[in-house]
């Protein structure tokens, strides 16, 4: 690469700070860089939000109830979230993790099914093929790769399809990470990163992990364009995403774009938080609620008034009721399962261990 080459290619830096449209307090951004989604888009962003938040608490008080082992709260990344997932065209994939059961939802799969992974009786409780949702990824970043490989080869097969792969900022530091966003650079493949950055890898904060100015600072090294964005906003979220999926289908190669948010609960319900931050950091990104600021932007432009409040609140209600009624039926438990959908074609290992267990099984119910 020429001097001139590596000078013009400053261009794929991220602005200092993060790009908004709509402010903490809710009015609109001075001198915005983006252009602000309509106003039906703000509408399905927020009442995507709301329902989110509702699935959100819901899932969290099965967890203490019991019917779920495990359950990592998006709480406070709703704009992040949902922001990426509507800026999504149908043909797109999403390539989720453990955290986002909110985006999963929001793609379109049953709740129930979401939740089968966290409640333990599945790996993935959904076909993957159904709203274009791969299986949420528990080892971190290995999800990137995935993306990258499936970008490619739809390329290949000459299909018209964007690769969205949700990721934390811990992920960020993972090897896998490094060699998708590589390889993704170098094969121009349709793909886009959005970084959660919450602030914390479990109880690890960002200062800790890396030094770089920012997350979306590294994307230059690969040689690819990067964007910081104030991940509390949803109309921002959107924009940027909805920017790197139009580039993308247009073959100029992916994007990594870090949203700048917060998780308000603990990583999970079998985590602390109170032993590695304060109170008082929490309460300064509880005045930065993407919710309150999408109500506050639409209510004095007279997009959103009680009746559609409400129409809002009891449709996000009413979904969380059902989820309740449905996750407290009990599952029954086949031990033949543990057999099914190892291989394609059991191995004679496998079908003799099937067998044995069936035999096992028979004596002991007539014992």
């Amino acid at each position: 690469m020429t001097t001139t080459e590596r000078a013009a290619a400053s261009h794929l830096l991220p602005s200092a700070e993060p790009l908004g449209l709509i402010a903490a307090d809710g009015g609109p951004v001075p001198d915005p860089a983006l252009e602000l989604p309509d106003g039906e888009v703000l509408l399905r962003l927020y009442q995507g939000m709301v329902a989110g938040r509702r699935f959100d608490t819901q899932a969290t008080a099965l967890t203490k109830q019991g019917r779920l082992a495990v359950y990592p709260s998006a709480r406070g990344q709703e704009a992040a979230e949902i922001g990426g997932i509507l800026a999504l065209r149908p043909q797109d994939w999403l390539f989720p993790t453990y955290r986002d059961s909110m985006a999963v939802v929001a793609r379109g799969v049953d709740p129930v099914e979401v939740l089968t992974l966290l409640r333990g009786d599945w790996h993935c409780g959904y076909d993957p093929y159904h709203a274009n949702v791969a299986p949420q990824c528990t080892p971190l970043a290995t999800n990137t790769l995935h993306a990258v490989g499936f970008a490619h080869a739809a390329r290949i097969k000459g299909e018209d399809s964007v690769s969205l792969v949700l990721l934390g900022d811990g992920a960020t530091s993972e090897g896998d990470t490094h060699e998708a966003l590589n390889f993704a650079a170098v094969w121009q493949a349709p793909v886009v990163f959005l970084v959660q950055n919450n602030g914390y890898a479990i109880s690890v904060p960002l200062a800790k992990q890396t030094a770089a100015p920012s997350l979306a600072h590294k994307g230059i090294g690969y040689g690819m364009p990067s964007v910081l964005v104030d991940g509390n906003d949803a109309a921002a979220v959107h924009a940027v995403v909805e920017q790197a999926v139009a580039r993308a289908a247009a073959g100029e190669g992916p994007t990594l774009i870090e949203a700048v948010t917060y998780r308000v609960e603990s990583h999970t319900n079998a985590d602390d938080a109170t032993r590695y931050r304060d109170r008082a950091e929490v309460e300064q990104w509880l005045a930065r609620d993407p919710i309150a600021r999408l109500k506050q932007y639409l209510t004095d432009r007279g997009l959103l008034d009680d009746a559609r409040q409400q129409q809002i609140d009891a449709r996000a209600e009413a979904e969380a009721a059902t989820l309740r009624e449905r996750m407290n039926v009990d599952t029954e438990l086949d031990p033949a399962e543990l057999f099914r959908h190892v291989y394609a074609e059991p191995t004679a290992a496998l079908r003799q261990q099937a067998a044995e267990l069936t035999a096992e099984l028979t004596t002991g119910d007539q014992a």
